[in-house]
C-alpha cells in the first residue's frame, strides 16, 4: 500500500487564508451544532494538533453529531465504528484474506484506515478490541501479521462514551486514555440554542445537508502552519511545571505523563493560531490543563470519598501555580535587555 505518512504535511499557509480556512470549518460545523463555539473550536484545535479526541457526556447532546460534522466539513476519508461487544480487533485494524486466485492471503484494511474515525460509544467494546487502537492512535501504523501499514494524513479518532449508563461498558484503560489529546464534554445547550435547534432540526437534519468546505490538502497545510506557530522557553517551563505538579499533588495517585506534556504544547500552538496570534501564551495553557490533562490522571481514594473530581484538581493547580513573570529578571523571561516593544512570548522579528 502507497499511502502518505503521517509525516508529509503540506506547506505554510499565509495567515489570512488559515484564518478563513480554520474559521469556515468552525462555521459549518455550527450550521448542525448549536451554540457551543468554544467546544467546536477545541475540537478543531485537537484536529490541527495532530492530536485524538474524546467527547464524554449524557446521552442526547450531540457527540455524535459534533464528530460527524467535524468529518464533514472536511473533504477527506471518513469511517465510523459502532463498538459494541461483539467487535473484534480485525473488525478495526483489518484481516488478511486467503485470495484462492492467487493462492496467497491478501490484506483488507479496517475502518481505521481512513482519515477520520468516528468511534461511537468506545467504553462497549471488550479492553481486546480497544486495544486495536493503541498502536493506530500513537505511531500511525497499522501491524498485522508482521507488515506495518502507514495511516493517511491527517489522521485523527474521535470518539464518544457515556459516562452515565456503565452497565455493559468497560472503562478505557490508562494508556487508552493517555492517548487522547483532549476530552471535552458537550453540556446541555442553553435556552436559546435549544430554542434554535427546534427551528433548524425540527424538521430536517442539517447534518445530511453539510458539504465540505476544505479537504485533506488544506488540513495539511493547516497542521504546517501550526507547526510553526512559537513558544518562548518561558511558556515551555510553564508546561512542565504545571504537569510536574499533577505528579506531586496529594490528590493524585498517578499523574499526567510526559506524553500529556507533548499533547498540552501542540494544542496550544493550534489554539494561538487559531485565535490570530503566532506566538503562544501561558493563558492559551491554562484553559487547556483541564481538557487536555484531567482524563490522564487518577485521583487517591480519599479524594474519591471526598467527591472531588479530577477537572477540579487540575483546575486548583492551576490557580496556584505561578504565572511566569518580569519582576527582578525572572528566569523564565526570555526578552532581551534592552526592551524593543515586543511581549515577554512572543517571538524575535528579524
Amino acid at each position: 500500500m502507497t499511502q502518505q505518512t503521517w509525516d508529509e504535511v503540506g506547506g505554510l499557509l499565509p495567515h489570512d487564508e488559515f484564518r478563513a480556512a480554520s474559521e469556515a470549518i468552525v462555521a459549518n460545523i455550527e450550521q448542525v451544532i448549536e451554540g457551543k463555539t468554544a467546544t467546536v473550536r477545541l475540537a478543531l484545535a485537537v484536529l490541527l494538533a495532530e492530536g485524538h479526541l474524546l467527547i464524554e457526556d449524557v446521552p442526547g447532546v450531540g457527540k455524535t453529531k459534533l464528530a460527524k460534522a467535524l468529518a464533514r466539513s472536511i473533504d477527506c476519508s471518513v469511517r465510523r465504528i459502532q463498538f459494541t461487544p461483539d467487535l473484534l480487533p480485525s473488525d478495526v485494524t483489518g484481516v488478511s484474506v486467503y485470495n484462492q486466485e492467487t493462492h496467497d492471503f491478501e490484506f483488507r484494511p479496517g475502518a481505521v484506515f481512513a482519515n477520520l474515525v468516528v468511534g461511537d460509544e468506545i467504553n462497549r467494546a471488550s479492553p481486546k478490541t480497544q486495544s486495536a487502537l493503541l498502536e493506530c492512535m500513537e505511531e500511525r501504523q497499522v501491524t498485522v501479521d508482521g507488515v506495518t501499514y502507514q495511516l493517511q494524513t491527517p489522521f485523527m479518532v474521535i470518539a464518544t462514551q457515556n459516562p452515565i449508563e456503565m452497565e455493559g461498558t468497560y472503562p478505557l484503560p490508562e494508556a487508552q486514555r493517555d492517548r487522547f489529546t483532549a476530552r471535552i464534554a458537550m453540556g446541555y445547550p442553553d435556552a436559546g440554542a435549544e430554542l434554535a435547534m427546534l427551528d433548524g432540526h425540527g424538521a430536517t437534519d442539517p447534518l445530511n445537508e453539510l458539504r465540505p468546505v476544505a479537504d485533506a490538502t488544506v488540513v495539511r497545510q493547516l497542521i504546517a502552519t501550526v507547526r510553526q506557530v512559537h513558544v518562548a522557553d518561558a511558556v515551555k517551563q510553564y508546561a512542565v511545571d504545571l504537569v510536574t505538579a499533577t505528579r506531586e499533588a496529594p490528590d493524585l495517585r498517578l499523574g499526567a505523563s510526559p506524553r500529556a506534556t507533548l499533547q498540552l504544547l501542540r494544542t496550544a500552538r493550534a489554539v494561538a493560531a487559531l485565535e490570530g496570534r503566532d506566538y503562544v501564551l501561558p493563558d492559551d495553557l491554562q484553559v487547556l490543563a483541564v481538557p487536555v490533562l484531567a482524563h490522564r490522571i487518577i485521583p487517591t481514594a480519599d479524594a474519591q470519598l471526598a467527591r472531588r473530581t479530577t477537572d477540579a484538581i487540575v483546575s486548583e493547580l492551576v490557580h496556584r501555580l505561578p504565572l511566569p513573570h518580569d519582576r527582578k529578571r525572572s528566569p523564565y523571561d526570555t526578552r532581551p535587555t534592552q526592551g524593543n516593544g515586543r511581549g515577554p512570548y512572543e517571538p524575535r522579528r528579524p
